[in-house]
């Protein structure tokens, strides 16, 4: 970040901003959707995984490849296996990552535009879209004006919460989903090009503020409602599913252990990190974040639930568990039940929490949006031709 400073993608960044960059850019909505399948082979292999595949494997997968990138000038997986391994290596990495990166940002955009529409949760797109104006002032005032980071905090985040107060009553239901994905693709290539102070950055740690407040908000209500699983311990054999073993360590990746992170750790963070010694604390800390997201989004879909005849209607097959629709609603629903057990009103809990889910699926897709342009221009070094 020092040595190859240009204040576009490579520049020192104050260690808790990074670690909301980097914390909102790996969360996404699959710590929410993995969890919220695999809890259909019962609650226990589903934390088990959460807690000790985060703890030993998922974290020291992504400090290390923080430090790898850091101590080879900032480069990419790509970039570091040439050196380690060779440029087959590198020209394999290139490839899958393309791919790998482009079906994500699909998946996203698509993921997105559906909650954008009327049929889920429109009065997220006030708020969501209020969060991007908010995160170029920021940006703009901490780096060009020279304004403290806890002022501009303060004003970007109860404006935040002002919005998502708005939202509810201005729902926006205009747009059809191909519009939306239309405008996400477009504000998708906007975040890749700017300076990383002015949008990418900025949005993605007051992202990571709303998401504080949220699991705050999440386990103080669990322990104020204390509810009881009314899903099963452990289902080894759940109508039409697939073998608990190996697939539950595929459903839940991000959560527990997933190896996407490693783009982003090589890939946007190691090209801000101020010191070496920030590493730990973000490559290691912010992955037992996103377990403890995990971990809510278990609590969420088995001690969420009013009875057991409602999870059974829900979790009763593979085929009725799956479908995006069913399992953001029940994370959402399971999580709003906690907020009320803290006097939140259930209408407030369920914008409050659709905003917290799509604005970590955008800040995945913008993310994704920048690496996959450094993917394209190490392929172009690498080839010899400008693209």
């Amino acid at each position: 970040a020092h040595t190859l400073r240009d204040d576009v993608d490579y520049m020192p960044t104050n260690r808790f901003v990074l670690f909301g960059h980097h914390y909102a850019s790996i969360t996404g909505l699959a710590p929410m959707l993995g969890p919220a399948i695999a809890v259909i082979w019962g609650w226990v292999p589903a934390m088990l995984w959460v807690v000790l595949g985060a703890i030993f494997v998922g974290a020291v997968h992504d400090f290390s490849a923080l430090v790898l990138s850091i101590r080879a000038r900032g480069m990419s997986i790509g970039k570091v296996a040439e050196g380690l391994v060779g440029k087959r290596a590198k020209s394999l990495f290139h490839i899958i990552i393309f791919f790998l990166i482009g079906l994500a940002m699909g998946v996203f955009v698509d993921v997105v535009a559906t909650l954008f529409s009327p049929e889920f949760y429109p009065e997220s797109v006030l708020p969501t879209a209020a969060l991007m104006v908010i995160a170029i002032i920021m940006g703009l005032l901490v780096y060009k004006k020279s304004w403290s980071l806890v002022q501009v905090t303060t004003g970007g985040f109860f404006l935040m919460l002002l919005f998502v107060y708005l939202g509810m009553s201005n729902p926006i239901v205009g747009p059809s989903v191909s519009q939306w994905k239309w405008m996400l693709l477009g504000y998708a290539f906007a975040a890749s090009v700017l300076p990383v102070w002015m949008l990418l950055q900025p949005r993605d740690y007051i992202n990571s503020l709303l998401l504080y407040l949220g699991l705050g908000g999440m386990y103080a209500g669990l322990v104020v409602t204390n509810p009881e699983f009314v899903a099963p311990a452990f289902e080894a054999s759940p109508a039409g599913a697939p073998p608990i073993y190996p697939f539950v360590f595929i459903v839940i990746a991000c959560g527990a252990a997933s190896g996407v992170h490693s783009l982003v750790s090589s890939g946007t963070t190691a090209k801000q990190l101020d010191k070496e010694t920030d590493a730990p604390f973000i490559g290691y800390g912010a992955m037992l974040g996103e377990s403890l997201l995990g971990l809510m989004a278990v609590l969420a879909c088995t001690a969420g639930f009013v009875s057991r005849d409602e999870w059974l209607g829900h979790y009763a097959s593979w085929d009725s568990a799956q479908g995006l629709g069913n399992n953001i609603s029940a994370f959402i629903d399971g999580t709003t039940r906690f907020l009320e057990g803290l006097g939140v009103p259930q209408e407030i809990g369920n914008t409050f929490i659709a905003v917290v889910v799509v604005s970590f699926a955008l800040t995945t897709l913008d993310s994704a949006t920048r690496l996959l342009r450094y993917n394209i221009g190490e392929i172009s070094e690498t080839i010899r031709v400008p693209i």
